[in-house]
């Protein structure tokens, strides 16, 4: 079986349609692929270590959904801009 069929038949079971295009030759996909090479994914202890903060405070952020982040396994990973986006968004200027 390919990766491709394991794919689609884990969002089967797990009651999501796969997401296609249907007016792209290879069904939208390669558009997707390019631009998930392209993203940067850190760990919860590397991004804690970017941010200065415990790995639990970033645990909160991900599991409020406050810091988007992408289950692999039994761990997390974080897009690489997605951190950036936060701090930019939480920054405060002082007087």
């Amino acid at each position: 079986m390919s990766a491709d069929q394991q794919a689609k038949k884990g969002r089967a079971a797990q009651g999501r349609k796969p997401t296609t295009d249907s007016t792209a030759p290879d069904g939208g996909n390669a558009d997707r692929s390019q631009h998930m090479a392209k993203v940067e994914f850190l760990t919860v202890a590397e991004v804690a270590a970017l941010m200065r903060v415990s790995k639990m405070t970033v645990y909160r952020l991900v599991h409020s959904g406050e810091l988007p982040a992408v289950r692999v396994g039994r761990s997390f990973r974080v897009p690489e801009r997605a951190v950036h986006e936060y701090l930019d968004a939480a920054f405060i200027e002082t007087a």
